[in-house]
């Protein structure tokens, strides 16, 4: 068995790609007869034995042309993989459930189009695309993602049949990707701050005692912060100023790991976890994160809410997080 595996990475290379971009050799591509290629190679021996038996110089004639149509097809097969250049994008992020989308820059370095290019990991969705003649396109490969963590997909098979489906030409992909899968998020009311944080905090405020500013106003801002005499003097399209801060407390939101029900188990409170984050960030709060063996301290912004997520995504995965500790 060691063996046998040993030879079907020799074969199909199926060793991960540390050249970029990859470049569709000779030696990368495989074809072989479909189902249609195979009945028509019958129907065409069946063709040649009723030609024989009966002398027919027309009939050999037709068989020949039929033959060479079919090698011509192989050839075409071939070719359109045949010199292909694929250069792997960045993966975003996705939640747990969702589907993840890998992007492939694809360049076509020949005067002809290639057609009908099929792009899928192993049990997943299929994405086609038609690459212009020396020209470039883009192409994003489905994942279901089903548990957070980070997922390496694997290979992926780039396949064609193109152009009479006679034969299908095949070659393995397997670039170093990664993608972070947060936790799927569970959405329930953010935890109350704690006693000594102002109640305007999920306002975003950060401050009471000296004037730092204008800024143009949000939705989540109060009405009395919103500085009138600027407003007065700018017109109807512009949107209001409100008055900014500095000094004083800062007001600050906790989210840890010890608010969550105890009695659920460690996935559903990640995504507890991961709701209170999404609704923090659409509150404009500023928020920190405790879990057993790290903690994110008070930020806010979409930088901020990646690094949580993303904690949350691979908490347990290191060593001094593999253990999640329960807390009432």
């Amino acid at each position: 068995m060691p063996a046998l595996a040993s030879f079907q990475r020799w074969l199909f290379r199926l060793a991960p790609d540390e050249q970029l971009p990859i470049v569709l050799s000779q030696r990368r591509i495989f074809i072989v007869p479909t189902r249609a290629g195979i009945l028509y190679a019958v129907v065409l021996m069946v063709m040649l034995i009723g030609a024989i038996n009966y002398n027919l110089s027309l009939g050999h004639a037709l068989i020949f042309l039929l033959a060479g149509l079919g090698i011509v097809a192989m050839v075409h097969t071939f070719h359109n993989l045949f010199g292909l250049r694929l250069t792997p994008g960045r993966v975003p992020a996705v939640f747990a459930g969702d589907l993840a989308h890998f992007p492939l820059q694809l360049e076509n370095t020949r005067r002809q189009t290639r057609r009908a290019l099929d792009f899928s990991f192993a049990g997943q969705a299929t994405s086609s695309v038609d690459l212009p003649a020396e020209g470039r396109a883009s192409v994003a490969v489905p994942f279901a993602t089903q548990r957070r963590g980070r997922l390496d997909p694997g290979r992926v098979t780039l396949a064609t049949r193109y152009p009479l489906g006679l034969f299908r030409a095949w070659s393995y992909l397997h670039p170093r990707w990664s993608c972070i899968v947060y936790p799927r998020p569970i959405r329930t009311a953010l935890p109350a701050p704690s006693p000594t944080m102002h109640a305007d905090h999920l306002h975003g405020d950060n401050g009471q005692e000296d004037f730092a500013g204008l800024r143009p106003r949000q939705l989540s801002d109060p009405t009395r912060h919103i500085a009138w005499k600027a407003v007065a003097r700018r017109s109807d399209e512009q949107p209001h100023l409100v008055k900014q801060f500095a000094g004083g407390a800062a007001e600050e939101l906790w989210l840890a790991w010890s608010l969550t029900a105890s009695e659920d188990g460690p996935e559903e409170r990640l995504s507890i976890l991961t709701g209170w984050v999404l609704s923090a960030d659409e509150a404009q709060a500023r928020y920190g994160l405790k879990l057993p063996g790290k903690q994110l301290a008070v930020g806010q912004g979409e930088a901020h809410r990646a690094s949580c997520l993303q904690a949350l995504a691979l908490h347990g995965e290191s060593g001094d997080q593999a253990e999640s500790t329960r807390q009432a």
